[in-house]
Protein backbone atom coordinates (compact mmCIF):
# COMPACT_ATOMS: atom_id res chain seq x y z
CA UNK A 1 0.00 0.00 0.00
CA UNK A 2 2.85 2.38 0.84
CA UNK A 3 4.38 1.73 -2.58
CA UNK A 4 1.01 2.32 -4.21
CA UNK A 5 0.48 5.65 -2.38
CA UNK A 6 4.01 6.72 -3.20
CA UNK A 7 3.39 5.93 -6.86
CA UNK A 8 0.14 7.96 -6.84
CA UNK A 9 1.92 10.88 -5.19
CA UNK A 10 4.71 10.70 -7.75
CA UNK A 11 2.26 10.67 -10.68
CA UNK A 12 0.28 13.58 -9.27
CA UNK A 13 3.49 15.52 -8.71
CA UNK A 14 4.59 14.95 -12.28
CA UNK A 15 1.14 15.98 -13.52
CA UNK A 16 1.21 19.21 -11.53
CA UNK A 17 4.69 20.03 -12.82
CA UNK A 18 3.55 19.50 -16.41
CA UNK A 19 0.46 21.69 -15.89
CA UNK A 20 2.55 24.40 -14.24
CA UNK A 21 5.07 24.36 -17.10
CA UNK A 22 2.29 24.55 -19.70
CA UNK A 23 0.66 27.50 -17.94
CA UNK A 24 4.02 29.25 -17.61
CA UNK A 25 4.79 28.56 -21.25
CA UNK A 26 1.38 29.89 -22.27
CA UNK A 27 1.84 33.01 -20.16
CA UNK A 28 5.31 33.69 -21.52
CA UNK A 29 4.14 33.53 -25.11
CA UNK A 30 0.88 35.39 -24.52
CA UNK A 31 1.45 38.75 -26.20
CA UNK A 32 0.25 41.97 -24.59
CA UNK A 33 -2.30 43.77 -26.74
CA UNK A 34 -0.57 46.67 -28.50
CA UNK A 35 -0.89 50.29 -27.59
CA UNK A 36 -2.34 52.30 -30.48
CA UNK A 37 -0.97 55.77 -31.20
CA UNK A 38 -3.08 57.45 -33.88
CA UNK A 39 -1.56 60.67 -35.27
CA UNK A 40 -3.96 62.71 -37.40
CA UNK A 41 -3.15 65.88 -39.33
CA UNK A 42 -5.61 68.36 -40.83
CA UNK A 43 -5.79 69.42 -44.50
CA UNK A 44 -2.48 67.80 -45.51
CA UNK A 45 -2.04 67.20 -49.24
CA UNK A 46 -0.89 63.69 -50.19
CA UNK A 47 2.14 65.11 -52.03
CA UNK A 48 3.73 66.65 -48.91
CA UNK A 49 5.87 63.73 -47.75
CA UNK A 50 9.56 63.50 -48.58
CA UNK A 51 9.56 59.70 -48.60
CA UNK A 52 6.65 59.66 -51.07
CA UNK A 53 8.41 61.70 -53.71
CA UNK A 54 8.49 65.34 -52.59
CA UNK A 55 12.16 66.33 -52.79
CA UNK A 56 11.62 69.81 -51.36
CA UNK A 57 9.66 69.33 -48.15
CA UNK A 58 11.48 68.32 -44.96
CA UNK A 59 9.52 65.66 -43.07
CA UNK A 60 12.22 63.41 -41.56
CA UNK A 61 10.02 61.84 -38.87
CA UNK A 62 7.12 61.10 -41.18
CA UNK A 63 9.64 59.76 -43.68
CA UNK A 64 11.03 57.48 -41.00
CA UNK A 65 7.54 56.09 -40.32
CA UNK A 66 7.07 55.45 -44.03
CA UNK A 67 10.46 53.69 -44.25
CA UNK A 68 9.80 51.58 -41.16
CA UNK A 69 6.19 50.69 -41.92
CA UNK A 70 3.56 49.97 -44.55
CA UNK A 71 1.89 52.86 -46.36
CA UNK A 72 -1.49 52.85 -48.09
CA UNK A 73 -1.22 55.26 -51.00
CA UNK A 74 -4.87 55.06 -52.14
CA UNK A 75 -6.77 55.71 -48.90
CA UNK A 76 -9.76 57.99 -49.38
CA UNK A 77 -11.55 60.64 -47.34
CA UNK A 78 -15.05 59.78 -48.55
CA UNK A 79 -16.52 63.16 -47.60
CA UNK A 80 -13.61 65.66 -47.70
CA UNK A 81 -14.71 67.94 -44.89
CA UNK A 82 -13.52 67.95 -41.26
CA UNK A 83 -16.72 67.01 -39.43
CA UNK A 84 -18.09 64.19 -41.65
CA UNK A 85 -14.66 62.60 -42.09
CA UNK A 86 -14.08 62.48 -38.35
CA UNK A 87 -17.59 61.19 -37.72
CA UNK A 88 -17.08 58.35 -40.19
CA UNK A 89 -13.73 57.47 -38.68
CA UNK A 90 -15.11 57.51 -35.13
CA UNK A 91 -18.15 55.35 -35.98
CA UNK A 92 -16.88 53.12 -38.79
CA UNK A 93 -19.94 53.81 -40.95
CA UNK A 94 -20.84 56.26 -43.71
CA UNK A 95 -22.26 59.69 -43.08
CA UNK A 96 -25.56 58.48 -44.50
CA UNK A 97 -25.73 56.04 -41.57
CA UNK A 98 -24.22 58.05 -38.70
CA UNK A 99 -26.32 61.12 -39.55
CA UNK A 100 -23.45 63.47 -40.41
CA UNK A 101 -23.86 64.27 -44.07
CA UNK A 102 -24.07 68.05 -44.56
CA UNK A 103 -26.33 69.86 -45.09
CA UNK A 104 -28.15 67.31 -42.87
CA UNK A 105 -26.45 66.87 -39.49
CA UNK A 106 -28.38 64.61 -37.14
CA UNK A 107 -25.70 62.55 -35.36
CA UNK A 108 -26.67 59.08 -34.23
CA UNK A 109 -25.16 59.05 -30.76
CA UNK A 110 -26.24 55.44 -30.20
CA UNK A 111 -23.50 54.13 -32.50
CA UNK A 112 -20.52 52.84 -30.49
CA UNK A 113 -17.32 54.71 -31.29
CA UNK A 114 -13.94 53.05 -31.68
CA UNK A 115 -13.03 54.58 -28.31
CA UNK A 116 -16.18 53.08 -26.74
CA UNK A 117 -15.25 49.59 -27.86
CA UNK A 118 -11.58 49.79 -26.92
CA UNK A 119 -12.45 51.23 -23.51
CA UNK A 120 -14.78 48.28 -22.87
CA UNK A 121 -11.88 45.99 -23.79
CA UNK A 122 -9.68 47.49 -21.08
CA UNK A 123 -7.84 50.17 -23.06
CA UNK A 124 -7.07 53.60 -21.71
CA UNK A 125 -8.66 55.80 -24.36
CA UNK A 126 -7.02 59.22 -24.52
CA UNK A 127 -7.79 62.19 -26.78
CA UNK A 128 -5.51 65.11 -27.63
CA UNK A 129 -6.15 68.12 -29.84
CA UNK A 130 -8.91 69.14 -32.22
CA UNK A 131 -12.42 68.03 -31.27
CA UNK A 132 -14.98 68.52 -34.05
CA UNK A 133 -17.64 65.84 -33.63
CA UNK A 134 -20.88 65.70 -31.65
CA UNK A 135 -20.67 65.44 -27.87
CA UNK A 136 -17.54 65.62 -25.79
CA UNK A 137 -14.63 63.18 -25.60
CA UNK A 138 -16.00 61.73 -22.35
CA UNK A 139 -19.39 61.07 -23.96
CA UNK A 140 -17.87 59.41 -27.03
CA UNK A 141 -15.69 56.79 -25.37
CA UNK A 142 -12.56 58.64 -24.25
CA UNK A 143 -11.54 58.17 -20.63
CA UNK A 144 -9.53 61.38 -20.57
CA UNK A 145 -8.45 64.29 -22.76
CA UNK A 146 -5.54 66.72 -22.58
CA UNK A 147 -4.73 69.62 -24.89
CA UNK A 148 -8.38 69.62 -25.95
CA UNK A 149 -8.97 72.28 -28.62
CA UNK A 150 -12.47 73.21 -29.74
CA UNK A 151 -15.01 75.91 -30.43
CA UNK A 152 -16.73 77.88 -27.72
CA UNK A 153 -14.40 80.75 -26.97
CA UNK A 154 -14.57 84.38 -28.01
CA UNK A 155 -12.17 86.68 -29.84
CA UNK A 156 -12.38 90.39 -29.09
CA UNK A 157 -9.72 91.43 -31.57
CA UNK A 158 -9.50 90.45 -35.25
CA UNK A 159 -6.79 87.93 -36.03
CA UNK A 160 -4.58 87.83 -39.12
CA UNK A 161 -2.61 85.10 -40.84
CA UNK A 162 1.00 85.15 -42.01
CA UNK A 163 0.09 87.20 -45.10
CA UNK A 164 -2.07 89.71 -43.30
CA UNK A 165 -5.42 88.20 -44.26
CA UNK A 166 -8.14 88.28 -41.65
CA UNK A 167 -8.61 84.86 -40.05
CA UNK A 168 -11.91 83.09 -40.78
CA UNK A 169 -11.05 79.57 -39.57
CA UNK A 170 -10.57 78.62 -35.89
CA UNK A 171 -10.94 82.30 -35.04
CA UNK A 172 -12.63 81.70 -31.68
CA UNK A 173 -11.38 78.22 -30.83
CA UNK A 174 -9.61 77.73 -27.52
CA UNK A 175 -8.00 75.10 -25.35
CA UNK A 176 -10.50 73.81 -22.84
CA UNK A 177 -11.42 71.00 -20.49
CA UNK A 178 -13.85 68.20 -21.24
CA UNK A 179 -16.53 70.03 -19.24
CA UNK A 180 -16.03 73.16 -21.40
CA UNK A 181 -13.95 75.22 -18.98
CA UNK A 182 -11.94 77.59 -21.19
CA UNK A 183 -8.19 77.69 -20.57
CA UNK A 184 -7.83 81.40 -21.29
CA UNK A 185 -4.08 81.44 -20.65
CA UNK A 186 -3.55 79.40 -23.83
CA UNK A 187 -4.93 82.17 -26.04
CA UNK A 188 -7.59 82.29 -28.73
CA UNK A 189 -7.47 80.61 -32.13
CA UNK A 190 -4.53 78.93 -33.79
CA UNK A 191 -1.04 79.99 -32.77
CA UNK A 192 2.28 79.34 -34.54
CA UNK A 193 3.31 76.91 -31.78
CA UNK A 194 0.03 75.00 -31.46
CA UNK A 195 1.51 71.69 -32.68
CA UNK A 196 3.96 71.85 -29.77
CA UNK A 197 1.06 72.11 -27.31
CA UNK A 198 -0.58 69.02 -28.77
CA UNK A 199 2.71 67.14 -28.63
CA UNK A 200 3.21 68.18 -24.99
CA UNK A 201 -0.19 66.71 -24.10
CA UNK A 202 0.50 63.48 -25.98
CA UNK A 203 3.89 63.10 -24.29
CA UNK A 204 2.28 63.61 -20.88
CA UNK A 205 -0.03 60.68 -21.58
CA UNK A 206 2.80 58.48 -22.88
CA UNK A 207 4.90 59.10 -19.78
CA UNK A 208 2.21 57.55 -17.61
CA UNK A 209 3.28 54.09 -18.85
CA UNK A 210 0.10 52.29 -17.74
CA UNK A 211 -0.03 48.54 -17.21
CA UNK A 212 -3.03 48.27 -19.54
CA UNK A 213 -2.70 49.20 -23.24
CA UNK A 214 -3.68 52.65 -24.41
CA UNK A 215 -5.40 54.14 -27.46
CA UNK A 216 -4.05 57.67 -27.89
CA UNK A 217 -5.71 59.79 -30.59
CA UNK A 218 -3.68 62.93 -31.38
CA UNK A 219 -5.55 65.42 -33.59
CA UNK A 220 -3.25 68.13 -34.96
CA UNK A 221 -4.71 71.26 -36.54
CA UNK A 222 -1.70 71.59 -38.86
CA UNK A 223 -1.54 72.44 -41.67
CA UNK A 224 -5.10 73.85 -41.74
CA UNK A 225 -5.42 77.60 -42.26
CA UNK A 226 -4.85 80.20 -40.93
CA UNK A 227 -1.27 79.67 -42.04
CA UNK A 228 1.02 81.03 -39.32
CA UNK A 229 4.81 80.77 -39.56
CA UNK A 230 6.35 78.75 -36.70
CA UNK A 231 9.29 80.37 -34.97
CA UNK A 232 12.59 79.30 -36.50
CA UNK A 233 11.05 78.19 -39.78
CA UNK A 234 10.91 81.58 -41.47
CA UNK A 235 13.62 80.85 -44.03
CA UNK A 236 13.08 77.14 -44.59
CA UNK A 237 10.96 77.62 -47.71
CA UNK A 238 11.15 80.67 -49.95
CA UNK A 239 8.03 81.56 -51.99
CA UNK A 240 10.02 82.19 -55.15
CA UNK A 241 11.41 78.66 -55.03
CA UNK A 242 8.12 76.88 -54.42
CA UNK A 243 6.95 74.83 -57.40
CA UNK A 244 3.32 75.26 -58.37
CA UNK A 245 1.13 72.14 -58.31
CA UNK A 246 1.27 70.44 -61.72
CA UNK A 247 -2.49 70.98 -62.04
CA UNK A 248 -2.43 74.64 -61.03
CA UNK A 249 -5.18 76.66 -62.70
CA UNK A 250 -6.25 80.28 -62.33
CA UNK A 251 -9.91 79.26 -62.10
CA UNK A 252 -11.98 76.11 -61.93
CA UNK A 253 -13.79 75.47 -65.23
CA UNK A 254 -17.26 75.42 -63.60
CA UNK A 255 -19.02 75.85 -60.26
CA UNK A 256 -18.34 72.59 -58.43
CA UNK A 257 -20.77 73.46 -55.64
CA UNK A 258 -18.53 75.35 -53.21
CA UNK A 259 -16.99 78.27 -55.08
CA UNK A 260 -18.51 80.64 -52.52
CA UNK A 261 -17.26 78.57 -49.56
CA UNK A 262 -14.97 79.96 -46.87
CA UNK A 263 -11.89 78.11 -48.14
CA UNK A 264 -12.34 79.44 -51.66
CA UNK A 265 -12.33 83.04 -50.39
CA UNK A 266 -8.81 82.77 -48.97
CA UNK A 267 -7.30 84.01 -52.25
CA UNK A 268 -8.92 86.09 -54.98
CA UNK A 269 -9.81 84.91 -58.48
CA UNK A 270 -8.09 84.44 -60.76
CA UNK A 271 -5.55 82.54 -58.66
CA UNK A 272 -2.06 83.86 -59.21
CA UNK A 273 1.24 81.96 -59.02
CA UNK A 274 2.52 84.52 -56.50
CA UNK A 275 -0.36 83.99 -54.08
CA UNK A 276 -0.15 80.20 -54.29
CA UNK A 277 3.64 80.09 -53.90
CA UNK A 278 3.48 82.34 -50.84
CA UNK A 279 0.86 80.11 -49.23
CA UNK A 280 2.76 76.95 -50.10
CA UNK A 281 5.91 78.25 -48.40
CA UNK A 282 4.08 78.75 -45.10
CA UNK A 283 2.05 75.57 -45.57
CA UNK A 284 5.25 73.52 -45.95
CA UNK A 285 6.77 75.21 -42.90
CA UNK A 286 3.73 74.36 -40.78
CA UNK A 287 3.98 70.70 -41.91
CA UNK A 288 7.69 70.57 -41.11
CA UNK A 289 7.02 72.05 -37.67
CA UNK A 290 4.32 69.42 -37.04
CA UNK A 291 6.78 66.76 -38.19
CA UNK A 292 9.25 67.96 -35.55
CA UNK A 293 6.56 67.56 -32.88
CA UNK A 294 5.75 64.07 -34.13
CA UNK A 295 9.43 63.31 -33.65
CA UNK A 296 9.13 64.39 -30.01
CA UNK A 297 6.16 62.05 -29.51
CA UNK A 298 8.03 59.14 -31.08
CA UNK A 299 11.02 59.86 -28.85
CA UNK A 300 8.76 59.72 -25.79
CA UNK A 301 7.64 56.24 -26.81
CA UNK A 302 11.23 55.13 -27.19
CA UNK A 303 12.59 56.63 -23.97
CA UNK A 304 9.77 55.03 -21.96
CA UNK A 305 10.40 51.63 -23.55
CA UNK A 306 6.96 51.44 -25.16
CA UNK A 307 7.90 51.71 -28.83
CA UNK A 308 8.11 47.95 -29.41
CA UNK A 309 4.61 47.38 -28.08
CA UNK A 310 2.88 50.26 -29.86
CA UNK A 311 1.10 50.35 -33.21
CA UNK A 312 1.67 53.81 -34.72
CA UNK A 313 -0.74 55.05 -37.39
CA UNK A 314 -0.51 58.33 -39.26
CA UNK A 315 -3.10 59.83 -41.60
CA UNK A 316 -4.73 63.14 -42.48
CA UNK A 317 -8.45 63.86 -42.52
CA UNK A 318 -8.19 64.81 -46.22
CA UNK A 319 -5.98 66.80 -48.57
CA UNK A 320 -6.30 70.33 -49.96
CA UNK A 321 -6.35 72.05 -53.34
CA UNK A 322 -4.19 75.09 -52.58
CA UNK A 323 -4.12 76.19 -56.23
CA UNK A 324 -4.78 72.85 -57.88
CA UNK A 325 -7.63 73.05 -60.40
CA UNK A 326 -8.09 76.72 -59.48
CA UNK A 327 -9.38 75.77 -56.04
CA UNK A 328 -8.18 76.49 -52.50
CA UNK A 329 -10.20 74.12 -50.34
CA UNK A 330 -10.76 70.39 -49.92
CA UNK A 331 -14.43 70.25 -50.92
CA UNK A 332 -13.91 68.40 -54.17
CA UNK A 333 -13.35 64.92 -55.57
CA UNK A 334 -9.87 65.48 -57.02
CA UNK A 335 -7.06 63.26 -55.75
CA UNK A 336 -5.23 66.15 -54.08
CA UNK A 337 -8.24 66.50 -51.76
CA UNK A 338 -9.74 63.02 -51.25
CA UNK A 339 -6.49 61.05 -51.16
CA UNK A 340 -4.62 60.68 -47.88
CA UNK A 341 -1.68 58.33 -47.29
CA UNK A 342 -2.15 56.09 -44.24
CA UNK A 343 1.00 54.76 -42.57
CA UNK A 344 1.19 51.76 -40.19
CA UNK A 345 4.28 51.09 -38.07
CA UNK A 346 4.73 48.58 -35.29
CA UNK A 347 4.98 44.93 -34.27
CA UNK A 348 4.41 42.62 -37.20
CA UNK A 349 4.04 45.42 -39.76
CA UNK A 350 6.12 44.92 -42.95
CA UNK A 351 8.79 47.58 -43.26
CA UNK A 352 9.32 49.90 -46.20
CA UNK A 353 6.35 48.61 -48.17
CA UNK A 354 3.44 50.30 -49.92
CA UNK A 355 -0.09 49.11 -50.65
CA UNK A 356 -2.22 50.43 -53.51
CA UNK A 357 -5.48 48.85 -52.30
CA UNK A 358 -8.29 51.39 -52.39
CA UNK A 359 -9.79 51.96 -48.96
CA UNK A 360 -11.49 54.51 -46.73
CA UNK A 361 -10.38 56.34 -43.60
CA UNK A 362 -13.34 54.75 -41.79
CA UNK A 363 -11.62 51.38 -42.35
CA UNK A 364 -9.29 52.32 -39.50
CA UNK A 365 -12.07 51.46 -37.02
CA UNK A 366 -12.17 47.70 -37.76
CA UNK A 367 -8.42 47.72 -38.38
CA UNK A 368 -7.77 48.98 -34.85
CA UNK A 369 -10.12 46.32 -33.49
CA UNK A 370 -8.28 43.66 -35.49
CA UNK A 371 -4.90 44.69 -34.09
CA UNK A 372 -6.36 44.77 -30.57
CA UNK A 373 -7.72 41.26 -30.98
CA UNK A 374 -11.30 42.47 -30.63
CA UNK A 375 -14.10 40.95 -32.76
CA UNK A 376 -15.20 43.30 -35.53
CA UNK A 377 -18.74 44.58 -35.04
CA UNK A 378 -21.34 43.41 -37.55
CA UNK A 379 -22.92 46.82 -38.15
CA UNK A 380 -19.74 48.45 -39.47
CA UNK A 381 -19.70 49.71 -43.06
CA UNK A 382 -15.93 49.35 -43.22
CA UNK A 383 -13.32 46.63 -43.48
CA UNK A 384 -10.10 45.74 -41.68
CA UNK A 385 -6.94 46.56 -43.59
CA UNK A 386 -4.93 43.87 -41.78
CA UNK A 387 -5.24 41.30 -44.63
CA UNK A 388 -3.82 43.89 -47.03
CA UNK A 389 -1.05 44.90 -44.63
CA UNK A 390 -0.02 41.25 -44.24
CA UNK A 391 -0.05 40.67 -48.01
CA UNK A 392 -2.93 38.19 -47.92
CA UNK A 393 -4.90 40.20 -50.50
CA UNK A 394 -4.30 43.27 -52.63
CA UNK A 395 -7.91 44.48 -52.83
CA UNK A 396 -10.85 44.73 -50.42
CA UNK A 397 -13.23 46.92 -52.43
CA UNK A 398 -14.11 46.67 -56.14
CA UNK A 399 -14.41 50.47 -56.22
CA UNK A 400 -14.44 53.54 -53.97
CA UNK A 401 -17.26 56.09 -53.64
CA UNK A 402 -16.94 59.73 -52.56
CA UNK A 403 -19.42 62.51 -51.87
CA UNK A 404 -19.56 66.16 -50.84
CA UNK A 405 -22.85 67.55 -49.49
CA UNK A 406 -25.46 67.33 -52.27
CA UNK A 407 -23.11 68.81 -54.87
CA UNK A 408 -20.76 65.98 -55.83
CA UNK A 409 -20.68 62.19 -56.13
CA UNK A 410 -17.71 60.13 -57.27
CA UNK A 411 -16.76 56.54 -58.06
CA UNK A 412 -13.17 55.37 -58.61
CA UNK A 413 -12.57 51.91 -60.04
CA UNK A 414 -9.01 50.90 -60.87
CA UNK A 415 -7.67 53.72 -63.03
CA UNK A 416 -11.01 55.31 -63.98
CA UNK A 417 -12.76 57.99 -61.92
CA UNK A 418 -16.24 59.29 -62.68
CA UNK A 419 -17.50 62.47 -60.96
CA UNK A 420 -21.11 63.68 -61.07
CA UNK A 421 -22.18 67.26 -60.20
CA UNK A 422 -25.99 67.02 -59.99
CA UNK A 423 -26.59 70.70 -59.17
CA UNK A 424 -24.93 71.96 -62.35
CA UNK A 425 -25.37 68.91 -64.62
CA UNK A 426 -21.62 68.45 -65.05
CA UNK A 427 -19.72 65.17 -65.33
CA UNK A 428 -16.07 64.24 -65.45
CA UNK A 429 -14.13 61.12 -66.32
CA UNK A 430 -10.41 60.77 -65.67
CA UNK A 431 -7.95 58.00 -66.47
CA UNK A 432 -5.68 58.24 -63.43
CA UNK A 433 -3.04 56.00 -64.92
CA UNK A 434 -2.42 58.22 -67.95
CA UNK A 435 -3.57 61.45 -66.30
CA UNK A 436 -2.72 61.34 -62.57
CA UNK A 437 -3.22 65.10 -62.18
CA UNK A 438 -6.74 64.96 -63.66
CA UNK A 439 -6.26 67.51 -66.40
CA UNK A 440 -8.12 65.81 -69.26
CA UNK A 441 -11.86 65.22 -68.93
CA UNK A 442 -12.76 62.19 -71.06
CA UNK A 443 -16.51 62.31 -70.47
CA UNK A 444 -17.28 63.13 -74.12
CA UNK A 445 -14.83 60.61 -75.55
CA UNK A 446 -16.98 57.92 -77.24
CA UNK A 447 -14.36 55.27 -76.48
CA UNK A 448 -15.43 55.44 -72.82
CA UNK A 449 -19.21 55.35 -73.29
CA UNK A 450 -19.56 51.79 -71.99
CA UNK A 451 -17.23 52.46 -69.06
CA UNK A 452 -19.20 55.56 -68.08
CA UNK A 453 -22.48 53.67 -68.19
CA UNK A 454 -21.12 50.90 -65.95
CA UNK A 455 -19.61 53.38 -63.51
CA UNK A 456 -22.87 55.30 -63.31
CA UNK A 457 -24.84 52.14 -62.61
CA UNK A 458 -22.41 51.01 -59.91
CA UNK A 459 -22.40 54.46 -58.31
CA UNK A 460 -26.18 54.76 -58.20
CA UNK A 461 -26.57 51.23 -56.89
CA UNK A 462 -24.08 51.91 -54.07
CA UNK A 463 -25.69 55.24 -53.17
CA UNK A 464 -29.12 53.61 -53.16
CA UNK A 465 -27.92 50.81 -50.87
CA UNK A 466 -26.50 53.41 -48.47
CA UNK A 467 -29.69 55.52 -48.49
CA UNK A 468 -28.30 58.66 -50.06
CA UNK A 469 -31.24 61.12 -49.87
CA UNK A 470 -29.98 62.83 -53.02
CA UNK A 471 -31.27 59.92 -55.11
CA UNK A 472 -34.93 60.47 -54.39
CA UNK A 473 -36.56 60.75 -57.79
CA UNK A 474 -33.21 60.68 -59.62
CA UNK A 475 -32.52 58.21 -62.42
CA UNK A 476 -29.29 57.24 -64.14
CA UNK A 477 -28.79 59.35 -67.25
Amino acid sequence: MKIYNALITFVLTIFMVIVTLEVASSSSTDERRPNILFLFSDDQRPDTFGALGNDLIETPHLDRLIREGTTFTQATAAHPLCVPVRAELLTGVTGFTNGIHPPRNEPNLELPTIADVLQEEGYHTWMVGKWMVAGRPSTRGFTESLGLFGGGGTSKEPQYDDRGRIVTGYSSWQFQTDDRQILAEEGVGLTPDISEKFADAAIEFIHRQPQEPFFLHVNFTAPHDPLLMPAGYENMYKPGQMPLPPNFMSEHPFDHGNLDGRDEQLNPWPRTPGDIRADLATYYAVISHMDEQIGRILHALEETGQADETLIVFASDHGLALGSHGLMGKHNMYEHSINTPVVFVGPGIPQGEQRTAQCYLRDLYPTFLDFAGVPILDHLESKSLVPVIQGETDKIYPFIVGYFNDYQRMIRQDNLKYVWYPEVSQKQLFDLKDDPHELHNLIDDPRYNISVKLLQEQLFEWLSEHNDPLLKGVKVQ
